[in-house]
């Protein structure tokens, strides 16, 4: 599940191709994101203003909230049906007299009425329907837990993108001071005689091309940064160089146990199939019969008699629908056939995870051997300039020597860098395909969002009469929703 943004190259033209390769991949992995006023020196900062600022995880905490809707509506299907009616008509008539003639009527009428309706008893559907509306609420909880691992991997790969650009920056600047000396080293030993014009001009080659080499790393820092802003809520401040990396299991096994109980990506879709055979239940409840009960009130004035009626009544009704063209049936296949589909989802998610924690678990072992040998190769290469450096100097090697000899220090140095990014993502990954880069587990200096606050308040349906529902009218103000 890593993505190599840090890919290993081979020389020159190869360190420019996966330079350029960091800054493209880190716009691709960028999350959308509100400006903040956070500034962000080290990884803790810049994950904190990931998670305050991001409005991909302000989308999904407000879908959280609409599932949370779909209980309270639920809840609310199992209440009576309260209504009223005011009419006021008017008729006229003209009929027939026994004597042949003709009569005409006027007849003003008001009436009030209250109804009741409340159904008692659906097999159980209603009740199916609020359980599989509850289903739907941890299966969001989780989805949104999985959002925001992704925010948080982002802003890790922005953070550690800038550092990388930091550093290719620094290493490609010093490697031009060098060759600008090598070139003023060959331009001295060319008047006295001791090189040939081609070595003058293949160091000022390399010179050329170092600067063109350090005016790309500028602008792929400043790519980087602009990333970082886009994810994070605001430009970089003075970075804090390489960060810890968290914590890892012992052992692929130990991962993979992790991920089963605590990957949101996986507990979400337990829970949606879950609540796709509620919905099955729900559906094949509504074939059954139902009891309802019907009360009415009313009072009627007739203005043309002065007279005035008043009615009340109560009944209970028991009653199925037999026949409604096929619907209801076509409805349970379909309900049927999603939970199918939800139940196929959860395979592919299970087996998707697993494949995650391997190739995390790979990754993070394979880049720590990469950092041990590109740690050895720096110095390798280092005694081997230094020694090439010194033999031209007695006459022993060429101008070219000396130059290819910086450049493998200089490529060695850049796969050093890039083998501590790829550690530091491999890592950050591992946690990831785990379940555990979260917000609470990272232990981050902010306010944890808390999906239970809403649904608590929306979960009984309550009207704005009641203290809840004043709460909750408090609530949706403070989140400009009124």
């Amino acid at each position: 599940m890593l993505t190599t943004i840090f890919a290993k190259r081979t020389r020159t033209s190869g360190s420019k191709r996966s330079v350029r390769a960091l800054a493209l991949a880190g716009s691709m992995l960028a999350v959308l994101v509100a400006p903040n006023d956070l500034r962000a020196d080290n990884l803790s900062d810049a994950l904190i203003g990931a998670y305050k600022t991001s409005g991909l995880l302000e989308q999904n905490r407000a879908l959280l909230r609409v599932a949370d809707e779909d209980v309270a509506s639920a809840v609310a299907s199992m209440r009576p049906i309260v209504n009223w009616a005011l009419t006021a008509s008017h008729r006229y008539t003209r009929s027939p007299t026994a004597l042949g003639g003709l009569q005409d009527g006027d007849n003003n009428t008001f009436a009030a009425t209250i109804n009741l309706s409340w159904v008692l008893w659906d097999g159980g559907q209603r009740a199916f329907t609020k359980r599989a509306a509850q289903e739907a609420v941890l299966a969001t909880r989780q989805s949104l837990l999985d959002v925001e691992q992704q925010v948080l991997f982002s802003a890790v790969t922005a953070y550690v993108s800038v550092l990388f650009q930091e550093e290719n920056v620094r290493l490609r600047s010093n490697n031009l001071r060098l060759l600008r000396e090598e070139l003023r080293a060959a331009q001295d030993r060319f008047e006295v005689g001791e090189v040939t014009r081609t070595d003058v001009a293949l160091a000022e080659s390399r010179v050329a091309g170092a600067q063109a080499e350090l005016t790309q790393a500028r602008g792929d820092l400043a790519s980087a940064q602009a990333v970082y802003k886009q994810v994070v809520g605001r430009e970089p401040g003075a970075t804090q160089g390489q960060p810890p990396l968290p914590s890892a299991t012992r052992s692929e096994a130990d991962a993979q146990n992790l991920a089963r109980r605590n990957h949101p990506s996986l507990l979400s879709q337990q829970h949606a199939v879950k609540s796709a055979e509620l919905r099955v239940e729900s559906t094949r409840s509504a074939l059954g019969p139902s009891i309802t009960l019907r009360g009415d009130l009313g009072h009627t004035q007739t203005f043309n008699q002065r007279t005035d009626t008043d009615t009340r009544g109560v009944s209970l009704e028991l009653g199925q629908t037999i026949y409604a063209g096929g619907g209801r049936q076509s409805a349970l296949r379909a309900d049927r056939a999603r939970l199918d589909a939800e139940k196929g989802v959860l395979i592919t998610v299970q087996r998707q995870i697993e494949q995650g924690v391997s190739s995390a678990f790979a990754s993070l072992n394979a880049t720590r051997a990469s950092l041990t040998s590109s740690e050895q190769q720096v110095r390798s290469a280092r005694v081997a300039f230094d020694g090439v450096r010194e033999e031209a100097t007695l006459g022993a090697r060429t101008t070219l020597d000396v130059l290819e000899a910086e450049q493998e220090l200089l490529d060695a140095q850049v796969d050093r860098v890039q083998a501590r990014a790829n550690l530091s993502l491999a890592a950050y990954d591992l946690l990831q395909t785990q379940g555990l880069l979260t917000a609470e587990h990272l232990g981050l200096a902010v306010e944890i969002y808390d999906p239970t606050l809403y649904y608590n308040l929306v979960k009984g349906a309550p009207i704005p009469a009641t203290k809840r529902g004043k709460d909750l009218d408090r609530v949706l103000k403070a989140l400009g929703k009124q």
